[in-house]
C-alpha cells in the first residue's frame, strides 16, 4: 500500500511538474506539419504558442524549456473532429429514440462529459458538434465548460438544436394524440427567420440544417426545405458572421445546399461526378461519415468481413470514390457518436479502406477540417505562432492510418493532457 501511494505521488508530481511549464521540446522521428512529413524536425512550444517547426538543429530551444521525446514515433497537430454528437452513444447500447425521449438532459450532460475526455484523449483537440438531438442547448453548455477548465475535452464548435423542416424528423411513429419531443428544432417559410435568430441568441457557432431526410413515400432520402428556403437561412446566418452546413445524402438536397451556400455537405451518401465537381466548383467541403454508415449496418445484423457488402455499403463506397474522383476537398468527420467517442480515426480507416490516400486522411482531419471550418490561422498545422495543439503517436500514420489510435501525449492550448512512456 505505501509503494502504491508512493507510486501516486510521484505520477501527480510529474502531471503538475508539466502542467507548470511554460516551454517544451518535442522530438520523434518525423513530425506532420499538417501537409507533409519531415524526417528529424523538432517543435518547440512557449506558452500556449508554437515558437519554432523545423530541423532540430536549427531550432531555438528557450531557456529551461522542458524536452519530451518518443522514438518510433510522430508529431502531428492536434486532430479535428470534422461531425460528432457529443450528446449521443452508440445506438447498440441505446437506441435513438429511448436516448431522445427517456433520458433527461442532465444525464445525457453528464455522458458527454465523458464523451468529450475520450476525445480530447484520442488526440482530437478540436471538434464540431452537429446537434444535442434532443438535449436542447446542452452542447453550449458543455462547450463552456471545457473552455473555462472546469472538465477536459476538445475546443468545441456547436450547432445547438439544429433546424429541420415540419413533418420530416423524429422520432416518428407515436399517437399523433401525443406531443412528442423531436430530436432537432422544426421551422418552414419565414419561420426560419425567427428560428435562425433564435438559436445563435442562445449559442450555436454555426447553423446546421437537415436538407433532405428519410421522409419520401418509400423512407428513401428526399429533400425537406425548397432552395429559396436554404437561401433564405443562408443570408439570416451569414449577417451574424456564422456559416451554414448542411446534413443533405441525396442528389437533389446537396445541388440545393451548395447553389443555397452551404460549406459543408454532412454524409453525401449518393454523391456522384457532377455533384462532386459542383461542390468543388463552389468550394464546399464534403464531411462523408462513412462511419456511421460501418456501424449501423452492422447494428442491423451485417457480419462485416464475412457477408457480402449489403446495397448501402456499396453504394457509399461507389459514392465516396466518385468524390475522389470529382477533386472536392474532403474533410474527417465520421459520426461520433454513432459509434464510441475516442474511437474517431475509425473514420479515417474506412476513408482509407474506401479508397482515399493516406496522407490524404491526415490532412483530412488536420488541414483540410481546420480550413473548411476557417480555423486555418490557428489550427490544423504546426506552424510558428500557431496554437499549441499538438499530438504524438507511436509509429507513422503517413503508412498506417491505424497509428493514429496509439496516442502517447497530447497538449491543447500549451497545457498537457496526456503522456505516456
Amino acid at each position: 500500500m505505501k509503494k502504491l501511494t508512493h507510486a501516486l505521488l510521484f505520477l501527480l508530481f510529474s502531471y503538475s511538474s508539466l502542467a507548470q511549464s511554460s516551454s517544451y521540446l518535442l522530438l520523434a522521428d518525423r513530425v506532420f506539419d499538417g501537409e507533409a512529413m519531415h524526417d528529424g524536425w523538432a517543435v518547440v512550444v512557449s506558452g500556449d504558442r508554437i515558437m519554432a517547426v523545423g530541423p532540430r538543429e536549427k531550432v531555438a530551444v528557450p531557456k529551461g524549456a522542458t524536452t519530451i521525446q518518443y522514438n518510433n514515433a510522430t508529431i502531428t497537430p492536434g486532430l479535428i473532429e470534422g461531425h460528432s454528437h457529443l450528446l449521443l452513444y452508440p445506438y447498440n447500447i441505446t437506441d435513438w429514440d429511448t436516448q431522445v425521449l427517456k433520458e433527461s438532459d442532465s444525464y445525457r450532460t453528464a455522458r458527454a462529459t465523458v464523451h468529450a475526455r475520450n476525445t480530447l484523449m484520442a488526440g482530437f483537440t478540436t471538434a464540431r458538434d452537429l446537434g444535442t438531438e434532443g438535449a436542447g442547448y446542452s452542447d453550449v453548455a458543455l462547450k463552456r465548460a471545457i473552455n473555462e477548465g472546469i472538465i477536459p475535452g476538445p475546443r468545441l464548435m456547436v450547432a445547438g438544436r439544429a433546424i429541420v423542416s415540419t413533418g420530416s424528423y423524429g422520432p416518428k411513429g407515436y399517437d399523433n394524440d401525443m406531443s412528442i419531443m423531436l430530436g432537432a428544432e422544426p421551422a418552414d417559410g419565414n419561420d426560419l427567420i425567427r428560428v435562425v435568430r433564435d438559436q445563435i441568441g442562445k449559442g450555436a457557432d454555426f447553423i446546421k440544417i437537415y436538407a433532405d431526410y428519410r421522409w419520401g413515400i418509400q423512407g428513401e432520402d428526399q429533400p425537406s426545405f425548397t432552395l429559396d428556403e436554404l437561401k433564405l437561412i443562408n443570408e439570416v446566418t451569414r449577417s451574424s458572421g456564422r456559416v451554414m452546413v448542411c446534413h443533405a445524402k441525396s442528389r437533389e438536397a446537396i445541388r440545393r445546399a451548395v447553389l443555397a451556400g452551404a460549406e459543408t455537405i454532412e454524409h453525401g451518401d449518393f454523391i456522384d461526378l457532377e455533384t462532386g465537381k459542383l461542390m468543388k466548383e463552389h468550394n464546399v467541403t464534403y464531411i462523408p461519415t462513412i462511419a456511421a454508415v460501418d456501424q449501423i449496418t452492422q447494428y442491423r445484423g451485417w457480419k462485416k468481413g464475412t457477408a457480402p457488402d449489403p446495397a448501402n455499403i456499396i453504394n457509399k463506397k461507389n459514392s465516396f470514390r466518385a468524390a475522389i474522383q470529382s477533386g472536392v476537398a474532403i474533410g474527417m468527420g465520421g459520426d461520433v457518436g454513432v459509434f464510441p467517442h475516442g474511437e474517431n480515426v475509425l473514420e479515417l480507416e474506412l476513408m482509407v479502406e474506401y479508397g482515399l490516400p493516406v496522407m490524404d486522411a491526415l490532412r483530412a482531419c488536420t488541414s483540410v477540417n481546420a480550413r473548411a471550418f476557417h480555423l486555418d490561422q490557428q489550427f490544423g498545422f504546426l506552424k510558428d505562432g500557431f496554437k499549441a495543439d499538438v499530438v504524438v503517436v507511436s509509429g507513422d500514420p503517413g503508412r498506417n492510418i491505424s497509428d493514429l489510435r496509439k496516442v502517447k501525449f497530447v497538449m491543447k492550448d500549451g497545457v498537457v493532457y496526456r503522456k505516456e512512456n
